[in-house]
């Protein structure tokens, strides 16, 4: 569930950008584009306010105004996902797009990440749990108030990459909330077997386990994290026609495991105990940093061959020297020896 304190209609008024999150609404009807807002929610953008984004996007179209680069990034996604869509939108009146933004798209969105957050919630401890042994102390799964910093489990988990769990006095200041951590520190659960280089920053980051099994638990199917899938029905993934991992649904699979081990019994993008807002941003501005394009490749390959191993995002170049590579190779050089016939 989302809590927010203004309404859409006053953000646009005051000009809020549109990839800033705003309330939403019960849709009055079905729409298809309440379903397509569940997955580009998903794998596009998050926490966003779509009726802005709309609004300012035909704007932009029309009178050829300049926008933040990443909202227009995000609405000509938008655009591209949905076919008849900007006719829809150019037809209809400004009330129309906020109502297309905020009852369908927009609903499709948080009820996908109210979905999400409410089925990671029970399973969490169970992927967190050490094998074979009882968490201690225990961790109920009806509420989250033992959580977070309060909990060595969940606080190692969430601790800053950067600060030392195990050094008592930054446990104490964290536990008392004397120490605020912001967005932009990313917590431990984001490296693999939970270990930060300070050396290099890049190594193991966003390729944990955590990361990986929520990732299945929500686009593929939650049985898929035992690597038996058993589900009588398509996940997400199938359903959308997905197959290759977005930088977008990494970061929105992090924010969801931020908030599943946080102490926060109401996701909301202002809460200063989770920061969550700031946190998928700043993932986001690293993913879409086109100096780390090379590294975000790597990881994007990666990834893909953990969630899509059949899709042809997932396959890596011919090693030089192999067998296959020679062969295309020595056929390569005698079509260009034979002008081409060969």
């Amino acid at each position: 569930m989302d809590e927010d304190n203004s309404s859409s209609t006053e953000s646009h008024k005051r000009g809020s950008s549109a990839l800033q999150l705003g309330p939403c609404k019960k849709a009055l009807k079905s729409d298809p584009l309440v379903s397509h807002g569940r997955h580009f929610g998903r794998t596009v953008f998050a926490l966003c306010n779509y009726p802005s984004l709309l609004t300012s996007g035909v704007l932009r179209l029309e009178q050829l105004e300049d926008m933040e680069r990443r909202e227009h990034a995000v609405f000509e996604t938008l655009l591209d996902s949905y076919p008849g869509l900007l006719e829809r939108l150019k037809e209809g009146s400004e009330d129309s797009c906020w109502r297309t933004g905020e009852l369908h798209i927009g609903k499709g969105a948080a009820c996908a990440r109210g979905e999400d957050t409410k089925s990671l919630k029970p399973v969490i401890i169970d992927w967190i749990a050490p094998a074979g042994e009882a968490v201690v102390p225990p961790l109920p799964r009806n509420s989250k108030i033992s959580q977070g910093f309060n909990h060595p489990l969940t606080g190692r988990l969430l601790c800053p990459a950067e600060l030392d769990w195990d050094d008592a006095d930054t446990k104490q200041s964290l536990q008392s909330g004397e120490l605020v951590v912001s967005g932009d520190q990313w917590p431990l659960f984001v490296y693999a077997n939970e270990v930060f280089d300070p050396e290099d920053p890049w190594n193991g980051l966003l390729r944990s386990r955590l990361l990986v099994n929520a990732f299945r638990h929500i686009f593929t199917s939650p049985s898929s994290v035992d690597k038996e899938p058993k589900a009588t029905r398509a996940g997400n993934a199938r359903i959308h026609g997905m197959t290759t991992v977005t930088s977008a649904s990494v970061a929105y699979v992090a924010t969801q495991i931020q908030f599943a081990l946080c102490s926060s019994s109401v996701f909301s993008c202002t809460d200063m105990v989770t920061d969550s807002e700031t946190f998928y941003h700043s993932l986001l501005d690293l993913l879409e940093d086109p100096d780390e394009r090379r590294k975000v490749t790597e990881l994007l390959l990666w990834w893909n061959h953990q969630i899509f191993p059949m899709s042809s995002a997932a396959k890596r170049p011919l090693k030089a020297n192999s067998a296959l590579s020679k062969i295309r190779q020595k056929r390569a050089a005698l079509k260009d020896a034979d002008g081409g016939s060969a």
